[in-house]
């Protein structure tokens, strides 16, 4: 039976929070959506939240409060604002800003993971046209991956960060030597307090970023079906988010009338987010064990081919969203010979904006290099102990 890229981890629990709510005819913008904000903060300990119906809606909203405070920072808008963004970011940035007239400002990743880091984007602003003013940076977390954030904020200029498919990357692992341990997260208050020190703090537990975007579509970490989070850590950037809308609390009804609902999360989404979100410990350790078993045949790899990964800065903290490999040579050929073993690959980057056609600019080489080159392989956690050992033995033996 053929083994595919990717499915998602929608379990029994997942079924039956769906089912209860069209049973009880709940599935518009509701209570459910509340009980999911109030789920992931107790993750995640932000300030204000907006449950959103697409990512692409977050990321329209949060460059709208962008502008709105530069507006009311009393600093002229000058009629060419732009937004630095990975060439491999999702496509769909590049329609969000095309929808804001703003102007994309794209930036170069490293070999060593597929993000933008301060140098390159340094690099990219010095580029940027006459008399266009950068007012914002939108960092993807590309295939988990997390970027230098704290070193990317000293840049004074607004960041948005997108950690869709990093989420998660902050749990601890289990102890193998206590196996009835359960897998706790990490305490955020405590990380925010002593995020200067220790060798990971590149990680944005210093939450040094103006917002966040944590997207819940079919190929986040976390699906809710279609949707996104949007939020804030701290008072002062939530009441950005607070003048968009979604309002509850009356000092500010009067002052702001909200957002439409067609803009909120469903319930019917929500009920199947809640879920997914009480599960993602036990979906992440699930992840690192199958990811383990990858990693030791990609060693094996290693010795006859040079085939690469990506390395993140502390394997602890990468979340295992996939297993990708960066190809030498013969893409077509390492296609083929794992459609013969009936395992499903793809080309890593497709649905981005490297890989789409847009004219990028020759300022992009690792990126045009990686959209050729970088491949994905299954990792999700419902994969059979059997699927995830014909997987290993694919990598084992790659051409």
């Amino acid at each position: 039976m053929k083994i595919e890229v990717y499915s998602p981890t929608i379990r029994r629990k997942e079924m039956d929070a769906v089912l209860t709510a069209m049973v009880e005819e709940k599935i518009g913008p509701g209570e459910r959506s509340k009980l999911l904000l109030q789920t992931i903060k107790e993750q995640l300990a932000f300030d204000y939240a907006l449950a959103l119906r697409s990512p692409a809606v977050a990321l329209s909203l949060a460059l709208k409060a962008v502008i709105n405070n530069i507006h009311k920072a009393g600093n002229q808008v000058s009629c060419n604002q732009a937004v630095v963004i990975s060439a491999l970011s999702p496509f769909y940035y590049f329609q969000v800003l095309q929808d804001l007239h703003l102007t994309p400002l794209y930036c170069d990743v490293t070999y060593d993971i597929p993000c933008m880091n301060r140098e390159l984007i340094e690099n990219a602003i010095a580029g940027k046209p006459q008399n266009t003013n950068v007012c914002a940076i939108v960092l993807h977390h590309t295939l988990g991956f997390i970027p230098d954030v704290s070193s990317i904020a000293e840049l004074g200029i607004p960041v948005i960060e997108d950690i869709s498919q990093s989420y998660g990357g902050w749990f601890k692992p289990k102890d193998k030597n206590e196996e009835n341990e359960k897998i706790e997260s990490v305490n955020v208050q405590n990380l925010i307090n002593n995020s200067g020190s220790g060798s990971n703090s590149n990680y944005n537990f210093k939450f040094n970023s103006l917002f966040y975007i944590l997207g819940l579509e079919e190929r986040d970490m976390l699906t809710s079906g279609g949707g996104a989070i949007l939020f804030a850590m701290n008072k002062k950037d939530s009441l950005l988010l607070r003048s968009l809308g979604g309002i509850s609390n009356e000092p500010y009804k009067a002052k702001y009338p909200g957002i439409a609902s067609e803009y909120c999360l469903p319930d019917i989404n929500a009920a199947l987010a809640i879920i997914q979100f009480k599960e993602i410990q036990r979906n992440i350790e699930r992840r690192r064990d199958i990811a383990g078993i990858y990693y030791q045949s990609s060693l094996s790899l290693a010795t006859r081919t040079k085939h690469k990964r990506f390395i993140s800065g502390n394997e602890n903290e990468y979340n295992n969203y996939s297993f990708s490999l960066i190809l030498e040579t013969g893409l077509k050929d390492v296609v083929f010979y794992a459609r013969k073993k009936e395992i499903e690959i793809e080309i890593a980057f497709e649905n981005t904006i490297a890989a789409s056609g847009i004219d990028i600019g020759s300022s992009c080489p690792v990126s045009n290099s990686l959209v050729l080159r970088t491949v994905l392989f299954p990792l999700y956690p419902r994969l059979r102990s059997p699927e995830v050992e014909r997987i290993s033995r694919l990598i084992m033996t790659l051409p």
